[in-house]
């Protein structure tokens, strides 16, 4: 399993005692991450792939493996239509034209969508000239998290 798949989980259990929005929220809180560092490591890290057991849930892209702000952009994309699947806890993101499913998400993935905070932040990393400030935000994310249990650098 990797670091960022260990970080923040996409998965979706009926047995959890939080949901899975709310648990991942904790998790950022105890690694003392604002809103912008946690929304952008889990927006860069479905980017790159890096899901709980090769899940490719989440992963709104056509390049997984590379940096890139492409979770926001696919997530907020107005041809995409989000509804359940059969699957529980999955969602389908359907072309509105031509009906076919492009991506699938989990609860997690659509809170992004759906949390005017979250959103708010998303919005930013999406826009045209996002790209840059995405790459240098997570950079610096990932840096923070990497040195959380770093104490010689204290």
């Amino acid at each position: 399993m990797s670091i960022g798949s260990q970080i923040f989980r996409n998965y979706f259990s009926t047995e959890a005692h939080m949901s899975p929005a709310k648990m991942m929220v904790d998790k950022a809180a105890m690694m003392e991450l604002s809103v912008p560092e946690m929304t952008v490591l889990v927006g860069g890290m479905r980017a790159l792939g890096a899901n709980s057991g090769n899940s490719t849930h989440g992963i709104f892209t056509s390049k997984p493996g590379t940096l890139s702000n492409d979770f926001f952009v696919n997530l907020y994309d107005m041809s995409t239509k989000w509804e359940k699947s059969a699957t529980e806890g999955i969602y389908n993101g359907v072309d509105r034209r031509t009906g076919k499913v492009k991506w699938t998400a989990t609860p997690v993935d659509l809170a992004f969508g759906s949390h005017s905070e979250l959103r708010a932040v998303g919005e930013v990393y999406a826009a045209n000239d996002g790209k840059a400030k995405f790459v240098n935000d997570f950079v610096k994310a990932w840096t923070k998290v990497m040195r959380l249990d770093r104490f010689d650098l204290r």
